[in-house]
């Protein structure tokens, strides 16, 4: 039988699910391998070193820059409160002092007798790295991270904005193809995940940031919308860090597209269960696509049979990414081995696609990904 490799999204019922939690710089690991763990759990966390100050002590003083730590109140390596007096002059009779007060809480770190400067340094800023999802430790890499493992469904984006979040899936219109409104967001919706259908606005999304929405998962979003609500025009770097207050997954593309009826479905199959979800995109090299995570208590789907990543058959789900078809979901209906010449003289490899009405389209290989089911 023909076979073919494309670039392709996950939408798994169930499947066995590896994150690596690892920290920015060394650290401390929290938990051992084989212990369960919530996703709210933190298994690791370290320390990143708090901003510097520097102050020209031998000008604030009137002194010379060797006279500096004689000057001192409080030692190197010391302490010291915001508005706190940590050098002082002996003055002149005890009157006439110069004194200096601290403009942070922090840590006198060092002085130097040839510039005549302090380094003053701000607390340390903790990281905790936290599971994301409920599951187990299977490995542990000291002063770094852990391998947590899970079971449960798993569905890929095609787009996202936000970090990591964890909230209760609601969903929240009744079809795929339904808009996602600022009036369906309840304050009920407080920390909750939410699944629209076909469009998620700004007003929408403005709606969910202040009742306090965790997430939105919906099929397209306007990149209008998306301009007005970052601030700016989103470049190819990877996203992911912006700090909207919300977390975005969208499953189809930019515009009103109709969330596939196959991932309507199995969220809505999952509807008030803890989910996890990030909405990190990188489209270039090293590609990362936003993703929804939610564990299930026992293993009762189907895993027995593996599905090789990008593989395309007779009769695989595609998704078209190319116009006039972008967005079209169907299957593979035939796969020719000949290149065939394209309206640009191009020669190519091929592929019959039949969307859902009976339509039958030839299309390049190259402008369809494979949906990964199970």
């Amino acid at each position: 039988m023909a076979q073919a490799y494309t670039p392709g999204l996950k939408v798994t019922e169930g499947m066995k699910i590896q994150k690596i939690r690892r920290l920015p710089l060394e650290g401390e690991v929290t938990v051992e391998s084989g212990m369960k763990v919530k996703a709210e759990d933190v298994v690791a966390k370290s320390e990143l070193p708090g901003n510097v100050q520097l102050l020209n002590l031998a000008n604030l003083l009137s002194v010379p820059p060797d006279e500096i730590e004689e000057n001192l109140l409080i030692p190197v390596g010391n302490d010291v409160s915001k508005d706190e007096i940590f050098a002082s002059t002996k003055g002149l009779f005890g009157l006439f002092k110069s004194q200096v007060r601290s403009p942070i809480d922090g840590t006198i770190e060092s002085v130097s007798d040839v510039t005549g400067q302090v380094i003053l340094r701000e607390p340390p800023i903790p990281v905790e790295i936290k599971a994301y999802t409920d599951g187990s430790v299977i490995e542990t890499v000291p002063n770094e991270g852990v391998v947590v493992e899970t079971f449960g469904t798993y569905i890929q984006g095609i787009f996202g904005v936000g970090g990591e979040t964890i909230g209760t899936l609601a969903i929240v219109t009744d079809q795929p193809n339904d808009e996602l409104t600022p009036e369906q967001i309840m304050p009920e919706h407080k920390e909750k995940i939410l699944v629209g259908g076909s469009l998620v606005t700004t007003d929408a999304i403005q709606a969910a940031i202040e009742i306090g929405v965790n997430g939105i998962i919906a099929g397209g979003i306007d990149d209008a919308d998306l301009r007005q609500l970052l601030g700016y025009e989103l470049g190819v770097a990877i996203t992911g860090s912006e700090q909207l207050g919300i977390t975005l997954v969208i499953t189809e593309g930019f515009g009103s597209i109709s969330m596939a009826e196959r991932t309507f479905s199995l969220l809505k199959k999952r509807e008030g269960m803890k989910t996890s979800i990030n909405g990190a995109t990188q489209i270039r090299a090293g590609v990362v696509r936003p993703e929804i995570l939610i564990p299930l208590v026992s293993e009762d789907v189907d895993t027995d049979s593996e599905t090789q990543v990008g593989m395309l058959d007779i009769g695989s789900p595609v998704r078209v990414i190319r116009e006039p078809h972008f967005g079209k979901l169907g299957h593979i209906s035939e796969l020719p081995v000949e290149l065939q010449q394209l309206e640009t003289e191009a020669e190519v490899r091929v592929l019959q696609v039949e969307f859902d009405g009976g339509e039958k389209v030839t299309l390049p290989r190259a402008n369809v990904e494979a949906i990964e089911e199970r």
